[in-house]
């Protein structure tokens, strides 16, 4: 699973590098560029830095997976203990709870 955590850890690095220069302040600029055209670059730069903040969330559990990883307590649920079942983990190798507790089954 660590192989996989770290791939996909590099993978959104990289993905987000090359994504920076969209989540740039869109240009005021009127004799460039027209109205619409603005939106739709304004438009464009929301949905870059949606997509960045979505990244760096996804970054946050890959971290936390692997510092579990590295203590001994990858594949248990965070919030009651069990054992999370591999299928779950298959799925999502960076997920923190099982089935039950997800679903607010445990609290």
């Amino acid at each position: 699973m660590s192989a996989r955590l770290l791939a996909r850890r590099e993978e959104l690095k990289a993905l987000s590098e090359s994504a920076r220069d969209s989540r740039k302040p869109v240009e005021l600029d009127q004799s460039k560029v027209g109205r619409l055209s603005r939106m739709d670059a304004m438009q464009d730069q929301a949905m870059a830095q949606e997509s960045e903040r979505r990244r760096a969330g996804e970054l946050q559990r890959i971290e936390a997976a692997l510092a579990r990883l590295k203590a001994g307590e990858y594949g248990y649920c965070v919030r009651c203990d069990e054992e999370i079942a591999p299928a779950r983990l298959n799925l999502d190798p960076a997920v923190a709870t099982c089935i039950n507790c997800a679903g607010g089954g445990q609290r």
